[in-house]
């Protein structure tokens, strides 16, 4: 087994952090809650927990290859970021879109996408879109509306265990997706087909686009309704390394794992925590705040992945 290297697994953190700060500063805007929030889940799993094929080396985005159709065959989805899809390795989906941005400097961390990718960030014609879809660098699937990605997922995990595939299905959620009919439904469906090649990480940073969820909609105590529902269910801290390689070894049968995560939306960025409780999208209000944010990044030094 190769040794799983702590240290670096945090720099690369500290690395997806940083590059979705410095995007946030250059654009004016930027989901920088959720990449305080979810570094460590997105760096352990790409460095560690996934089971990928390899690229050759780190992929520049093409340009969007037009809708899809039978008259279009040219199109392809971002799985390519991903390696060649292999009936026994992983597949990765990424449930909450408002991530991609997370996830692109995921990817760019991990010597998958091109360190100057996210240059095409939103721009007409680049497939880097604030809002992933499935021709998106690390997608495969559009998820559209939160909660739609677990049905498909669950999907997919059905038709790859019957088709003797050994390979999981990792699923990244947040919390907010709790709320919502359909998830539900997915985790019985789950249950029911016992479909244990399914892994799930949820980022429970508690808040959500109106603010904190438990004043939304409540979803505690979530670890009992899941596990009422039939799924196995481990609760973490989601910026503990360690922890969350361990509950990626769990094997438990004719059950999904899911794998609950409390995490700080402001982790790193302890300055982020005035803006509360509005952490789902940080956008400046004047030149000095901006400025603000331009002088606490240049204070932690260039541990940025080139």
């Amino acid at each position: 087994m190769i040794p799983v290297d702590i240290t670096r697994i945090s720099q690369m953190a500290d690395g997806i952090r940083m590059r979705v700060l410095a995007h946030t500063i250059k654009n004016n805007g930027g989901y920088l809650c959720q990449a305080c929030s979810s570094a460590e889940i997105f760096a352990t799993l790409y460095s560690t927990i996934l089971r990928l094929a390899p690229v050759e080396k780190p992929i520049m985005p093409w340009k969007f290859p037009g809708v899809p159709g039978n008259a279009n065959f040219h199109y392809r989805t971002g799985i390519a970021f991903h390696g060649e899809k292999l009936p026994h390795l992983d597949r990765f989906y990424l449930s909450p879109s408002q991530y991609s941005l997370v996830m692109y400097a995921a990817l760019i961390e991990a010597g998958r996408m091109d360190k100057n990718a996210l240059d095409e960030f939103n721009r007409d014609g680049s497939i880097l879109e604030m809002i992933g879809a499935e021709h998106s660098p690390g997608m495969e699937i559009m998820t559209g509306s939160l909660g739609q990605g677990i049905s498909q997922v669950a999907g997919i995990a059905w038709a790859r265990k019957r088709k003797a595939e050994t390979g999981r299905n990792v699923l990244f959620m947040s919390d907010g997706e709790f709320q919502i009919g359909q998830t539900w439904e997915a985790i019985q469906t789950m249950s029911f087909y016992k479909l244990d090649n399914i892994l799930i990480y949820v980022d429970i940073n508690g808040y959500q686009c109106d603010g904190k969820v438990e004043t939304v909609m409540n979803i505690e105590p979530l670890h009992k309704r899941l596990e009422a529902f039939g799924a196995h269910v481990v609760r973490i801290n989601g910026h503990d390394i360690e922890k969350l390689i361990e509950c990626s070894n769990l094997s438990i049968k004719e059950k999904p794992t899911i794998v609950l995560c409390d995490t700080d939306p402001c982790r790193g960025m302890d300055f982020l925590r005035a803006r509360a409780p509005k952490f789902h999208y940080i956008r400046f209000t004047s030149e000095n705040e901006r400025n603000e944010f331009a002088k606490f990044l240049s204070t932690l030094g260039n541990n940025i992945r080139t």
